[in-house]
């Protein structure tokens, strides 16, 4: 297991393939980072499909709206188009670079418009650079987001099981 240095900015999440580290970034991207902490600690992630998820490029999760297996509002036609009930991000897009194990906010064509999706690079998208904010790297379990259905939308998708902030788990 890889060693935790800072169990506030890590996150330990579960998934259908197995566990996944993510070290953190708040010097990077503060507010992202206070928001994947924030939803990971009131479980909004949990039970969370992984909805668009394409070869050589990336997995996409997080729609906490439409994409939450077991909620009111799952809608897997739908995943992709939700948020959470929090206001969107001021973007906060940095020099960190797009490359294999990079977790990054999803968004629309508007740069202020990520809120809780996020997705994590299989390999190198250096076109996503300067244009996506970074809030994290996959330190342990890469091979597990490898594993993950591939689709878009996904058939049967994988999801988060549990998304926990290392200092609560």
């Amino acid at each position: 297991m890889a060693e935790i240095k800072d169990p506030e900015n890590t996150i330990i999440m579960e998934t259908t393939k197995g566990r996944v580290v993510i070290e953190l970034l708040p010097d990077v991207a503060p507010g992202h980072v206070a928001r994947i902490k924030e939803l990971s600690r009131e479980g909004a992630y949990d039970g969370v499909v992984f909805h668009r998820v394409i070869e050589d490029f990336m997995a996409q999760t997080g729609d906490v709206q439409y994409g939450k297996s077991g909620s009111e509002s799952f809608n897997p036609a739908r995943a992709g188009m939700g948020g959470s009930s929090k206001p969107d991000l001021k973007a906060e897009f940095s020099e960190a670079a797009h490359v294999r194990g990079t977790c990054s906010m999803a968004r629309s064509q508007m740069p202020n418009s990520a809120n809780s999706q996020f997705f994590i690079c299989f390999t190198d998208a250096p076109w996503l650079n300067k244009q996506y904010s970074v809030w994290g790297k996959v330190i342990e379990g890469m091979e597990n987001i490898d594993k993950i259905k591939r689709g878009e939308p996904v058939r049967d998708p994988d999801s988060i099981v549990s998304m926990r902030v290392a200092a609560d788990a």
